[in-house]
């Protein structure tokens, strides 16, 4: 048997387990997804862990199971329960192929005499988990490449590991050649490195079967050019309702841009996908952050032309060298999150934003307010122009939008389709511009439910989130409201194509958060940066070197405060247990 680690409660358990008890304890083996006890069942036994991975996940009616915490090799698990004496309160699964050591609580009481020891340092191990579970779960750290092309990819995994390890981490990568080993020596390999690299080719079926049960996470990884092979194994939550595959494709770097991923989405339904280039080293390092943690989700909320900050903030992010791998936003946040998602340097999105925005008056095409005080043609054109036919799907980064669903309502997050369309759901302020239908559902301006959607990006990305938030700008001229031109003054003085003084209280009426929602949405965001700004209204498409400026600076100022590289925000060290995330940074 393979020996455990040399501190005081492994080393009591094994006394136990291996010593005079070993005729009273019995050795079985579960595969990826077993059980090994459920909530509710009697709690009359003390298992440990040999090898393998157990998941601890907590069961609530109609409700998707939720991952509490992890068991790792050399681990005792059902202790809780069984020194209480009363049934398991959580359900235990196996999370990879597990060897498993089980003593009858009679006979580890009788044993536990001889051993002083043992109950103090359970009792240390109790407290331990409960604050782990307090937190949350533990990250993953063993993850699978699995080929669906027939290229191999072990110089692109081999990239990501070296990348990984340039970082400060250890890193392993592991191959078929592992395929007859025991499920301890995988425990060892573990145990032995920050994370686990294993990776399949696509004429390995048995060992990309056994990768498939033995990672924590999966990357399947095929090609845009090509069809998805029907056969990929995939990895799934254990009754949690996760979806633990994501996709990688991997393109020739003389193919500029990626192509045909609704077809591999919908072949493999992968919680997340990826576009890489061929032996680009800036791509195998952006996979290497999202293994390790450490990727940064850039979050942007809505605020009309205020939100020219964002331009500014995004600058100021790649004046730093900080790495955007994740983008998001509400309204014109998502429009400026665009473009680093589309691969846009700061001179593109600056050109595209003038362009849209500041030169065209977008809302000028004035209609009698039936629907909205906008036909929203203009906006139609621009959004057309600027993004044409792309799919979402297709962008170089992962990106989404925020819309507020009228017909069911609740948010929608738009992470494939047109393009064009998703942004203009995603700024369709009710009153301003019309709202779109899409699949028969009406969707309106994604600042209405959802102004600062740093939850959406935490779904989706575990490493640290940028978030700039303008929620806090009120951003409407109360003299313009007191004292409103005449008409005709109005429109001679050029103002209409700005739309009258009611788009101001529509557009802030329609994006006013809640004190509640707004501290929430603000504790996801590791750095969080308040650009303050005066003297230009939320609906002055004109005023953009201002904001864009505040931006920048707003942005520059919160990453001098930091401690640390934004990369390394929730891998810091700390004086003592962690229950909740890194205080945010403002500016």
């Amino acid at each position: 048997m393979a020996t455990l680690p040399p501190d005081t409660l492994a080393a009591s358990l094994a006394r136990i387990f291996e010593g005079r008890m070993i005729d009273r304890a019995s050795w079985f083996a579960l595969t990826g997804g077993e059980p090994l006890f459920t909530e509710g069942d009697p709690a009359d036994t003390l298992y440990l862990l040999r090898s393998g991975r157990l998941g601890v996940f907590r069961l609530e009616p109609d409700q998707p199971a939720h991952l509490l915490g992890v068991v790792k090799a050399g681990e005792p698990v059902g202790e809780m329960a069984m020194l209480a004496g009363t049934p398991h309160t959580a359900s235990v699964v196996a999370l990879r192929d597990s060897e498993i050591l089980a003593l009858p609580r009679e006979a580890f009481f009788e044993a536990a005499r001889t051993e002083p020891d043992l109950m103090v340092e359970l009792s240390r191990l109790m407290i331990h988990r409960a604050r782990e579970r307090t937190a949350g779960a533990s990250e993953p750290s063993v993850f699978g490449f699995v080929s669906a092309r027939p290229r191999p990819i072990r110089a692109f995994v081999e990239r990501i590991g070296a990348a990984i390890q340039a970082m400060g981490f250890t890193c392993q990568v592991i191959d078929q050649s592992a395929l007859a080993s025991a499920s301890e020596w995988f425990s060892r390999v573990e145990g032995a490195h920050d994370y686990v690299l294993y990776v399949a080719e696509q004429d390995q079926p048995a060992w990309a079967s056994l990768c498939a049960r033995q990672v924590d996470r999966m990357f399947v990884v095929g090609s845009g050019l090509l069809a998805p092979p029907s056969n990929v194994p995939r990895r799934h939550g254990f009754g949690d309702g996760r979806r633990l595959t994501d996709l990688i494709l991997l393109r020739d770097p003389r193919m500029h841009h990626p192509a045909n991923t609704r077809v591999w989405l919908d072949a493999l339904q992968p919680d997340r996908w990826f576009h890489c280039v061929e032996g680009v080293a800036a791509d195998a390092e952006r996979i290497a952050r999202v293994v390790t943690g450490t990727a940064v989700g850039l979050v942007l909320s809505g605020g009309g032309a205020r939100a020219y900050c964002h331009i500014g903030a995004v600058k100021a992010l790649q004046d730093a060298g900080i790495p955007i791998d994740f983008t998001g936003g509400a309204s014109m946040g998502a429009v400026v999150a665009a473009g680093p998602a589309l691969g846009w340097d700061h001179e593109r999105l600056d050109f595209e934003i003038r362009r849209a925005f500041v030169d065209s008056d977008p809302l000028s095409d004035l209609a009698v307010p039936i629907i909205a005080m906008s036909r929203a043609r203009k906006v139609a054109g621009l959004l057309q122009r600027a993004y044409g036919d792309i799919d979402l799907a297709d962008l170089s980064l992962p990106f989404f939008a925020v819309s507020s669903n009228l017909t069911s309502g609740r948010i929608e997050v738009h992470r494939t389709g047109l393009m064009r369309q998703a942004m203009r759901a995603s700024i369709a302020i009710p009153g301003v511009l019309p709202p779109v239908v899409i699949d028969g559902q009406v969707l309106v301006d994604g600042a209405v439910l959802k102004n600062f959607p740093t939850s959406v990006m935490r779904q989706l990305n575990s490493g640290p989130i940028v978030g700039v938030d303008m929620s806090q700008t009120r951003g409407v001229d109360p003299q313009a409201l007191e004292n409103p031109p005449s008409w005709w003054k109005w429109v001679l003085s050029g103002a209409w194509k700005s739309g009258p003084p009611i788009v101001s209280i529509l557009m802030r009426s329609a994006t006013i958060t809640t004190d509640t929602e707004m501290e929430q949405a603000r504790a996801d965001a590791d750095v969080l940066v308040l650009p303050q700004i005066s003297g230009s209204d939320i609906r002055d498409w004109k005023t953009y070197d201002g904001p864009v400026a505040a931006g920048h600076a707003a942005m520059t100022a919160a990453l001098e405060a930091l401690p640390c590289p934004v990369q390394r925000l929730r891998h810091r060290p700390t004086a003592g247990p962690r229950e909740t995330g890194p205080e945010p940074t403002e500016a």
